[in-house]
């Protein structure tokens, strides 16, 4: 019964109102003519409305007559119907079977490639590179190697742990998984040297193994050898160690800033203006005429492509240019307005350098006024501990 009813859908159905007084009557004899008629509704004690497919419908209007009933045809529904009221739409007819045919065409396409970074890691310029390797919009799904893909990818690039391809619909998902960047590891059993990765001074030297090639008080520079990877002795000769131990120093870390006098400051006036494009593929319709209306204005430009599923995207976007109004005004800075205003934005700079804010030794401003602006360097002097090891070849 169920899917004669799902049947009535396609082939068409009759919305019926009856009327009488042996409704009963006429539906247990429609149940044992094996007719199918359902949404029943009773609105009176002598009215009721239902549902029948249209090849039934003679049937009950015969049943109708032995039981005395009237009936009335409320709505027509189902596609033989829908076919008759667009039968004299030929072009409408012929642009809905283009445009299924299209639909399903596009089916064989990827239309999106959604890149995935895990833990929000960026991979510069990784979508380039994908699209290189051979995944990008418009391809053909058959000749889309996946495997390829990959290991194109991985050969390429260092900084990719782990690569995945998923295909879904028209959507090419990928994953990827970035590599953690090691430090060279020198093991404990190889002789090494421990040079200076940072200029300073040094002010504090422990050499634990190896010979201390600087004191307390010297400059160094980078790449200067800090602790030598050998070892004299009165009897044994030289011998060579894996050096090791602590160096402390101060290093200076110095941001410069020019600031104008005069600047012009830009300030949003909180007017927009939103203009359309269709983008078909790589083919695009401007909606809109001419340029923005505003003179001075910001662009923010986003694009939205079209789907009919989660992961079934067509070849069709749409894109929204919204122009922010921005209006320049001219302003002055006093020269110690503008010397505050550089000495802040420097230490903002360097304090995201430097993790540790105890280690901060002294600061050191400096400044240089021009005609028509100042120089601003501000210098943080910091103490650190420095030295990388470096592999001794013979």
């Amino acid at each position: 019964m169920i899917i004669k009813i799902l049947f009535s859908y396609i082939i068409g159905y009759l919305g019926i109102t009856i009327e009488g007084y042996y409704i009963e009557r006429f539906i247990n004899m429609c149940r044992s003519n094996k007719i199918a008629i359902w949404h029943l509704k009773r609105k009176k004690e002598v009215q009721l409305d239902f549902r029948v497919n249209i090849h039934d419908f003679k049937k009950i209007c015969n049943i109708a007559k032995k039981t005395r009933c009237k009936l009335k045809i409320k709505s027509k529904r189902g596609i033989p119907f829908l076919l008759h009221r667009y039968k004299k739409r030929k072009i409408f007819a012929i642009l809905l079977i283009v445009i299924i045919f299209l639909t399903l065409l596009s089916s064989h396409f990827v239309w999106n490639v959604d890149i995935i970074e895990e833990n929000g890691q960026e991979l510069e310029n990784i979508e380039k590179d994908i699209e290189e390797a051979g995944l990008k919009t418009g391809e053909w799904k058959t000749k889309i190697n996946t495997k390829e893909i990959i290991n194109k990818i991985r050969l390429q690039r260092s900084d990719v742990a782990w690569i995945g391809i998923e295909l879904k619909g028209t959507n090419a998902i990928v994953r990827l998984v970035k590599a953690d960047e090691k430090p060279e590891i020198i093991d404990d059993e190889e002789y090494c040297s421990i040079i200076s990765d940072k200029a300073g001074i040094i002010t504090k030297i422990n050499a634990q193994a190896g010979t201390a090639n600087v004191k307390v008080g010297d400059t160094v520079n980078v790449g200067d050898t800090l602790i030598n990877g050998w070892m004299e002795g009165k009897y044994t000769g030289i011998r060579y160690v894996h050096a090791q131990g602590e160096i402390e120093a101060k290093v200076w870390y110095t941001k410069y800033k020019n600031i104008p006098y005069n600047i012009t400051e830009r300030k949003e006036t909180g007017n927009i203006q939103n203009q359309y494009t269709i983008k078909f593929n790589n083919f695009k319709i401007n909606l809109h005429k001419g340029v923005s209306k505003f003179k001075i204005y910001d662009t923010i430009e986003t694009e939205n492509k079209m789907k009919l599923f989660s992961n079934f995207y067509l070849p069709i976007s749409i894109i929204k240019t919204t122009n922010k109004e921005v209006e320049e005004q001219q302003k002055t800075y006093k020269m110690e307005e503008a010397k505050t205003l550089g000495i802040q934005q420097l230490q903002e700079e360097l304090d995201k350098e430097i993790e540790n804010k105890e280690s901060i030794v002294s600061t050191n401003i400096n400044t240089y006024e021009k005609e028509d602006s100042i120089d601003v360097y501000v210098t943080y002097e910091v103490l650190e501990n420095i030295g990388t090891e470096e592999k001794i070849v013979f």
